[in-house]
């Protein structure tokens, strides 16, 4: 039944080198290479080298936040670029615990907490450290193509943008790395079990940043849909003139909206993006009701990646053959996967499913 329904998307061949050859776990990484290279020219755009590194400042610690349950600090993130110095800040809760503690980056909405999407007490209670930063501090989320302010400006001109120029998905996945660069100097974290998570365009962001920054040790996407894990080719969520209609083509390279009614002629498909993260883990999570992010398809494309993982030994997604029903969670594999009821939003059952699986997938487990 699934294999069927992965057939009649047509999908590009995921492990067919570009020599024609097929891909095997020693030329991996040259394939890996390859996608990547294509999701950069036709979606993304292409990402500036890292900087050399990065300064911070704490700008204010609480010893005792959360009911004396963590240590809380708000950090300044300083780098050079090739157009002068950038800076933003990020926020960090860190669980009082006797070892380094698990991490994730969440790609936030909002410099707030407590917020909606984010239940950060729950996620410190489970024993995870939370980093998180406003998208906005980056790259405003204007929807009308100006790059004249934020991380775009210190990279290009704004007035002039090649096809393959990076969008605002690729600058706001560039700064969570800048983020982790600032992390991975503290001893308070665990360094290999990193995660980066987002809802939504950032679920497209963390999915993006994971799959060129092989630090981090997992990705969780929410509601990413299409541009994130779902499928596009033949899929019934957003199309590129969703993008165009709403102005947020800008979230991509220009060469994207080339494709305005020809998704299915895409070189590549969402599937190549979940497979350049392989081995390392995925967790996707679906609304039942959110047509636009289209769960069939997110749920066919993590089907379709795991051909990368068992190529490379590992399990990827391990589901019956039908797909899920709403209150599923497959959790079993190096990709995990969870269905839930209700709409578009970051919910509380969402993160306490992923937290599930990350402490499923502990080491020696």
């Amino acid at each position: 039944m699934l294999q069927q329904a992965l057939d009649e998307r047509q999908l590009p061949l995921l492990l067919r080198m570009n020599d024609q050859q097929p891909c095997s776990p020693d030329r991996w990484p040259q394939r890996r290479q390859e996608l990547l290279e294509r999701l950069q020219t036709h979606i993304y755009g292409v990402t500036p080298p890292a900087p050399d590194g990065v300064e911070s400042q704490l700008l204010r610690q609480d010893e005792h936040d959360l009911a004396g349950k963590a240590i809380t600090r708000q950090i300044l993130l300083r780098f050079a670029t090739p157009h002068g110095g950038f800076s933003f800040p990020y926020h960090l809760f860190l669980p009082k615990l006797d070892k380094p503690a698990p991490l994730i980056v969440h790609i936030a909405f909002r410099p707030s907490m407590p917020d909606r999407y984010m239940p950060v007490e729950e996620i410190v209670d489970n024993g995870f450290a939370l980093a998180f930063f406003d998208y906005q501090d980056v790259s405003p989320d204007r929807h009308n193509g100006d790059f004249s302010q934020g991380l775009g400006a210190c990279y290009l001109d704004a007035a002039t943008r090649p096809a393959d120029a990076w969008g605002r998905i690729g600058q706001w996945a560039f700064a969570a790395s800048r983020v982790l660069d600032d992390l991975l100097k503290m001893p308070e974290i665990d360094h290999s079990r990193v995660s980066v998570a987002g809802h939504s365009r950032l679920g497209k962001t963390a999915l993006w940043c994971a799959a060129q920054d092989e630090r981090f040790s997992s990705v969780i996407a929410n509601n990413s849909g299409f541009a994130g894990a779902a499928i596009a080719s033949r899929g019934h969520g957003e199309k590129v003139s969703d993008f165009i209609r709403c102005g947020s083509s800008d979230w991509f390279c220009p060469r994207f909206t080339t494709y305005l009614g020809r998704e299915n002629e895409l070189p590549f498909d969402q599937h190549d993006l979940l497979a350049c993260i392989a081995p390392r883990r995925i967790c996707v999570g679906s609304a039942a009701l959110d047509v636009g992010a289209d769960p069939q398809s997110e749920f066919l494309s993590c089907l379709a990646a795991s051909e990368a993982y068992r190529m490379l030994g590992y399990a990827g997604l391990v589901t019956p053959d039908r797909f899920p029903e709403p209150n599923t969670w497959l959790h079993e594999g190096d990709i995990g996967y969870h269905l839930r009821p209700g709409s578009h939003f970051f919910s509380r059952s969402d993160w306490l499913a992923y937290l599930a699986y990350l402490k499923r997938h502990e080491p020696g487990d």
